[in-house]
């Protein structure tokens, strides 16, 4: 658990017994390369907590992103669980630690909402949805995450969608909001085509809206979300320690997580690649937990 004040000051369990419609919680390391610190990362989901608290009180007031109160007129169905214990460098016991929790928050059955950490906590977080495939995955995110390996690790921040792609329970992969440069060669851009991957860059997002990508996923599906903090324009997310110029809009991000909610099911979702260090007056930290708040109005919207 985390001694920091809970996301929107959601409870740790729902009292009466209810099965929450979806569990948060935090992870603040995954696999992290040799040599470097994922420790700025780490501070991620406490600040996206704190940013929430100017809100927590207003839970039931009207919401003009969402089109209603948060929880659409009903009781609060969201629950806060706090961090689980990561510890940098530790890599196979964090992702470890990572999926058996995503697997006990599906098995209530809830939607885990995981806010990282940087951009490894996903490879785990996904492969906690084995026994509830098939999924597609929406990333959205400056770049394809599509290496084999970087420094001798399969499991980092440059190696989740292609660590996706080999997971059978992964139906598809939808790329969103890509652009500028990464660490992507030819070599990986091919792999991705190969796989079948739905590449969808910020410049067509900009000029035809989130349609371009939605029509990607097919209706009904079950959707794992994943979102990378530097797929949103440094100007409204600085907070970042890839800034690239030309990214999504806050508007298009919470239009695309809304327009997915009605085309298919959000299954999970996660936001990483928040650096707290690299913030600008709390301006990311506060964006990102209203990406967070549309994703909760999304889910508790499906039927």
């Amino acid at each position: 658990m985390t001694d920091s004040p809970s996301f929107l000051d959601f409870p740790h369990r729902l009292a009466d017994g209810r099965i929450p419609r979806a569990v948060i919680f935090g992870a603040g390391h995954g696999s992290t390369y040799p040599g470097k610190d994922s420790s700025g990362y780490a501070l991620a989901a406490d600040a996206i907590r704190a940013a929430s608290q100017a809100d927590a009180a207003l839970v039931g007031h009207w919401d003009f992103d969402l089109g209603g109160p948060l929880f659409d007129g009903k009781p609060v169905c969201c629950i806060d669980a706090g961090n689980i214990p990561t510890i940098m460098h530790d890599n196979a016991a964090n992702r470890a630690l990572i999926e058996a929790k995503t697997r006990e928050v599906l098995a209530l059955p809830a939607v885990p909402i995981l806010l990282g950490g940087d951009d490894s906590v996903p490879i785990p977080f996904l492969a906690g949805f084995a026994d509830h495939g098939p999924v597609w995955i929406l990333q959205i995110d400056a770049h394809i995450d599509w290496r084999d390996e970087l420094h001798g690790e399969r499991y980092g921040y440059s190696n989740p969608m292609r660590r996706a792609s080999e997971m059978p329970h992964v139906a598809g992969i939808v790329q969103a909001g890509l652009r500028s440069v990464g660490s992507a060669r030819l070599t990986e851009i091919e792999a991705a085509r190969r796989y079948g991957s739905r590449f969808v860059t910020a410049r067509e997002i900009h000029s035809q809206g989130v349609e371009a990508v939605l029509r990607h996923i097919p209706e009904g599906a079950r959707v794992v979300v994943t979102l990378d903090c530097d797929g949103i324009d440094p100007g409204i997310m600085p907070g970042v320690a890839a800034r690239t110029p030309g990214g999504l809009t806050y508007t298009q991000v919470i239009d695309l997580i809304a327009g997915l909610g009605r085309r298919a099911r959000i299954a999970g979702f996660d936001l990483v690649e928040l650096y707290p260090p690299a913030d600008i007056d709390g301006l990311s930290a506060l964006t990102a937990a209203r990406l967070i708040v549309n994703a909760v109005g999304a889910i508790v919207r499906q039927v």
